[in-house]
């Protein structure tokens, strides 16, 4: 990537198990970049590149592997794009899985600045999510993230109709589906 000069990182279970919260190894190398790309393989590692906006402005730190210098996504931007991207987590009882796994180690702070790069119905998921495992030291500020800057009520579950769905009005979600995390 860096001979490309495109931003990247390592990010969503990949980020996860750099962070320590490996409770299934991922299928895939998860790297976050850009634009679209398609997923390569080298020697036995299948890579997937998963597309997000603002690429250049999410959280991240270096780790040293075997083979050189990573960019990872921080615990905090790992918990947003985890939930933004709950489909290629392994849905919603995975993700809330990990989280419950990274939840101690989420500074609120940087778990706000790391909202800000993502969209607002993220923040209101990972709230919610966050809630439900428990973290419950994390959330002020991310609560009050949340009371100023959404709008509208979103679901939780993204696709799934939530025609009678109950709310959560702290989070403005519609809890439109049952999640249960593994522990």
């Amino acid at each position: 990537m860096a001979w490309k000069q495109l931003p990247y990182y390592a990010g969503l279970l990949s980020a996860a198990q750099f962070h320590g919260a490996a409770h299934h190894r991922p299928q895939e190398f998860q790297v976050i970049v850009a634009k679209n790309r398609r997923p390569i393989e080298c020697g036995v590692v299948r890579v997937g590149f998963i597309a997000r906006k603002r690429v250049e402005d999410v959280p991240v730190q270096d780790f040293n592997t075997p083979r050189g210098t990573i960019r990872v996504s921080t615990i905090e931007a790992t918990a947003i794009d985890l939930v933004g991207y709950e489909h290629r987590a392994g849905g919603l009882d995975q993700v809330a899985t990990v989280l419950s796994e990274l939840s101690e180690q989420l500074d609120p702070d940087k778990l706000v600045a790391a909202a800000k790069t993502a969209p607002i119905s993220w923040a209101q998921r990972l709230g919610f999510l966050l809630e439900e495992v428990g973290a419950t030291a994390a959330l002020a500020r991310l609560e009050s993230y949340v009371h100023d800057h959404a709008r509208l009520s979103t679901p939780l579950a993204v696709g799934v109709s939530h025609a009678g769905a109950r709310q959560a009005k702290d989070w403005k979600l519609y809890i439109n589906a049952q999640v249960e995390a593994e522990t």
